[in-house]
C-alpha cells in the first residue's frame, strides 16, 4: 500500500511541477537509453526545498521506482519539520533519517542499497547553499563522502547526475514563500557505476577512493552547475 501512496504523492509533485515552474532539462553527455538501469540519483547543488520540482523533467517509471524500490537518506533536521518532515518521509520506498555523523543511521542506508532493485536518491552536498553561497555554518559548499560509500555498496548499474541551476530565485533558504511560474534548469548525465569505481580506483583503498569521488563531482558541479545559460 505504501508504494501506491508515495507513487501517487509523486506523480502530484511532478504534476503541481509542471504547473508551478517550467523545468528545462539538458543532457550535457549523451547516453543511450538514459533512464534505463540506474541505481543511484544524485543531486548536485543543492540550493533549496523546493528541488522536486525537478520531478517535472522525469519519466513516471522512475517514479515508480522511487516508491517500490527507493531509499532516501534524509537529514533528521528535515525529517523533524512538522510538515515538510511528513511529507519528505513519503518520497520514497525506505527514507531513512541520518545525522551528519557516520553512525548506525548511515549504517542502515547502506544496508538498503546492497538490495539488488534499490535504486537510491542522494543530495552529495548534504546541505544547502544560502544566497551568500555557503551552508548556513558559513562554509564553503562541498562535496561529502557518503556518496563514495554508496558507490562502492552498489554493485553494478548506473548513476545518473543531476546538476541543478539552482532555484534561489524561486525560494531560497529561510524565505517563507515561493515565486511560481519561473523557470528552472536541470543538467544531467548518466555514467556505468562499475566503470567510474574503476576509473577513480574503488576497489583499492576506500580513502582514496573517497577523494577521487569528492575532487570528480566538485569538477563536474563546477563545470556545469555555474555556466551562464
Amino acid at each position: 500500500m505504501r508504494s501506491y501512496i508515495v507513487f501517487l504523492l509523486l506523480l502530484s509533485i511532478k504534476v503541481a511541477g509542471k504547473a508551478f515552474c517550467r523545468v528545462r532539462l539538458e543532457w550535457v553527455r549523451d547516453a543511450d537509453e538514459p533512464w534505463a538501469d540506474l541505481r543511484v540519483l544524485a543531486l548536485v547543488n543543492h540550493t533549496s526545498l523546493f528541488e522536486p520540482v525537478f520531478l517535472a523533467a522525469v519519466p513516471n517509471r522512475l517514479l515508480w521506482q522511487l516508491a517500490t524500490h527507493g531509499v532516501v537518506p534524509l537529514a533528521d533536521k528535515t525529517a523533524a519539520r512538522p510538515i515538510l518532515g511528513r511529507l519528505f518521509l513519503l518520497i520514497a520506498k525506505h527514507v531513512v533519517p541520518v545525522t551528519r555523523e557516520k553512525d548506525d543511521t548511515w549504517e542502515e542506508v547502506l544496508r538498503q542499497v546492497r538490495d539488488p532493485e534499490a535504486v537510491l536518491l542522494i543530495l552529495p552536498e548534504g546541505r544547502m547553499m544560502r544566497r551568500t553561497g555557503l551552508d548556513r555554518e558559513g562554509n564553503p559548499m562541498t562535496i561529502r563522502g557518503g556518496i563514495a560509500d554508496i558507490l562502492r555498496a552498489m554493485p553494478d548499474g548506473r548513476l545518473f547526475i543531476a546538476y541543478s541551476g539552482g532555484l534561489h530565485h524561486i525560494q531560497a533558504p529561510g524565505e517563507r514563500f515561493p515565486r511560481p511560474f519561473r523557470r528552472a534548469w536541470l543538467g544531467a548525465e548518466v555514467v556505468d557505476i562499475e566503470e567510474y569505481r574503476g576509473e577513480l580506483g574503488g576497489s583499492e583503498c576506500a580513502e582514496a577512493f573517497k577523494v577521487a569521488v569528492i575532487e570528480d563531482l566538485t569538477r563536474r558541479r563546477d563545470a556545469y552547475c555555474y555556466r551562464t545559460r
